[in-house]
């Protein structure tokens, strides 16, 4: 079993990215959760881990993940509201964000007990890992489980407008890697984050993943090798959700390779590669399934 921990929300997504004004749809999302819901389409057997609304959003994000065959037993929930996150789209189809996140149900997320025993990977990421009180209880399940043998995937996707002081968090990131076995970052996260993948690597990962949006994936490895893959060409509608598709693709592969050896590399990331991208020809976070992997062209 995959764990996936971390927040859920509602992206609010334009149907007119040039009219700031214009009506907005309301999307099932969050970094984790969409890690979650796209290991579940891809067909691994996965869990979600967080604090979920009482709210009709929260029942919608539920709903969403039962329907992705995703085990909601590790899930709390709370009477406070869901986060919302405006999303707003540049012409090329990648996002930002805006947080609407005080006072919001999966910020009080609680350390539970040991995963079950079937769990074998862990996944963390995104907002969850800035948002106090919650943020402490996410990096103690990272550091018991990690502990305790698990596989592990740190994917900051850094949110600049959530993190009031840059510096301590560049120095709590510093702190996780030595319970991280694979580190995925953006370019822009990398950037952001400031380092080199040798330098990760150094502070514990096996490996270092960076993703270059068109320009495709390479993964760093603990032996000193690089490998990439080309992005595959598609006509991108948004770019939302591909870098978590990435996540699952990843955590679904080395689920049945298990060695993070440099020989597992290259399929892991054109698997990746090829989901992240039918991701994008789509709106919202929308993954894949392994049946449209199997027959798309």
């Amino acid at each position: 079993m995959i764990v996936v921990a971390g927040e859920s929300l509602i992206d609010l997504v334009p149907q007119h990215p040039e009219d700031p004004l214009g009506p907005l749809t309301p999307r099932l999302g969050g970094g984790p959760y969409n890690t979650a819901v796209a290991l579940g389409r891809l067909g691994a057997r996965a869990a979600f881990c967080s604090r979920v609304s009482t709210d009709g959003f929260g029942e919608a994000l539920l709903g969403g993940l039962r329907a992705a065959g995703v085990d909601t037993s590790l899930v709390q929930r709370g009477p406070e509201p869901t986060t919302l996150a405006v999303a707003t789209l540049a012409p090329d189809g990648s996002a930002g964000y805006g947080f609407y996140a005080d006072g919001t149900a999966d910020r009080l997320f609680a350390l539970p007990p040991q995963l079950p025993p079937a769990a074998t990977a862990l996944a963390l990421g995104t907002c969850s890992l800035v948002l106090e009180p919650g943020a402490s209880a996410y990096e103690a399940l990272l550091r018991r489980e990690s502990g305790r043998g698990l596989l592990t995937l740190l994917d900051p996707n850094i949110r600049p407008p959530l993190i009031p002081d840059p510096d301590a968090y560049r120095a709590r990131f510093r702190d996780w890697l030595p319970y991280v076995s694979v580190l995925k970052l953006s370019q822009e996260d990398a950037q952001w984050l400031g380092g080199t993948p040798e330098e990760w690597l150094a502070a514990g990962p096996r490996a270092v993943v960076l993703t270059k949006g068109a320009d495709g994936l390479t993964a760093y490895t603990g032996d000193g090798a690089e490998h990439s893959v080309p992005a595959e060409r598609v006509a991108v509608v948004d770019t939302i959700g591909a870098g978590d598709t990435v996540n699952a693709a990843l955590l679904h592969h080395f689920s049945d390779h298990t060695a993070l050896t440099s020989a597992n590399w290259p399929k892991a990331l054109r698997y990746a590669a090829r989901a992240a991208a039918l991701t994008c020809t789509r709106e919202g976070a929308q993954p894949p399934t392994a049946e449209d992997l199997r027959t798309r062209p």
